[in-house]
C-alpha cells in the first residue's frame, strides 16, 4: 500500500478526518499530507487537520480541534441541545480566564471566559448535526450561562429555549438550581422560572 492509499484508509477509519499527528503515528510524513492537499486529493481545514474531499467539514468539530480548551456554550450549546432551531451565526465557546488563544481574532467564534474552577461544571460530550462528538455544556449549565449573559445574547432566543426546556421530559430542575447556586445566579434563575412556569 503506498502512502496515498494509506492516507485514504486512515481517513475512512476516522470519519473522514485525519491529523498530521495521527498520520505520523502511522508512518506518513507531513510532506505527503501537504502534497495530497496541493493536488486537491484532501483538504486542509486547520493547521494539522485534513479531511477527505467527500467530507463537508463540520464547523463545530474543526473549531474544537483548533481550540481544544474551549467548550461550546451559550447560543451554540442551545442549538446542540435542540433548545434552539436557529443555526448559530457565530460559534460561542467558553475558555479559561487568562488563557490566550490565537483564535481570539477569529470573527467566526465569540469567546466567553470562566474561572478554571468553574470550567468543568456541566461539561458533556454531544453529537453535532454532522455526527461528530464535541465538548459542550449540558442543557442546565447552558441555560444558566445564557441567563447570566442575557444582555450579550439574543434575549428572545434564550427565553424560548428556557420555555422549551421547562416543557421537556428530560429537564432536571434540581440540577439547574444546583448549577445556578454554584454560578451565583440562583435568584435570577428562580425569577425566570416563576414567570415561565
Amino acid at each position: 500500500m503506498d502512502a496515498f492509499e494509506k492516507v485514504y484508509a486512515l481517513l475512512n477509519e476516522r470519519s473522514g478526518y485525519l491529523t498530521t499527528r495521527e498520520a505520523r503515528e502511522n508512518g506518513i510524513k507531513n510532506k505527503t499530507m501537504q502534497r495530497m492537499a496541493d493536488q486537491g486529493l484532501i483538504e486542509r481545514v486547520a493547521h494539522g487537520l485534513y479531511v477527505g474531499m467527500d467530507i463537508f467539514p463540520d464547523p463545530f468539530y474543526v473549531a474544537q480541534y483548533r481550540c481544544p480548551k474551549g467548550i461550546f456554550s451559550n447560543e451554540t450549546a442551545l442549538f446542540l441541545h435542540d433548545l434552539s432551531d436557529r443555526d448559530p451565526l457565530k460559534l460561542m465557546m467558553t475558555i479559561p480566564s487568562g488563557w490566550n488563544t490565537k483564535l481570539l481574532t477569529d470573527e467566526s467564534i465569540l469567546f466567553f471566559y470562566n474561572s478554571p474552577k468553574k470550567m468543568s461544571l456541566g461539561v458533556c460530550e454531544i453529537e453535532t448535526p454532522n455526527g461528530m462528538m464535541v465538548k459542550a455544556y449540558d442543557a442546565e449549565r447552558t441555560l444558566c450561562d445564557c441567563l447570566k449573559h442575557i444582555d450579550r445574547l439574543d434575549r428572545d432566543l434564550v427565553l424560548t429555549a428556557l420555555k422549551r426546556y421547562t416543557k421537556s421530559r428530560d429537564r432536571d430542575n434540581a440540577k439547574l438550581l444546583e448549577y445556578a447556586a454554584a454560578l451565583k445566579i440562583r435568584d435570577m434563575v428562580y425569577r425566570y422560572l416563576e414567570v415561565l412556569v
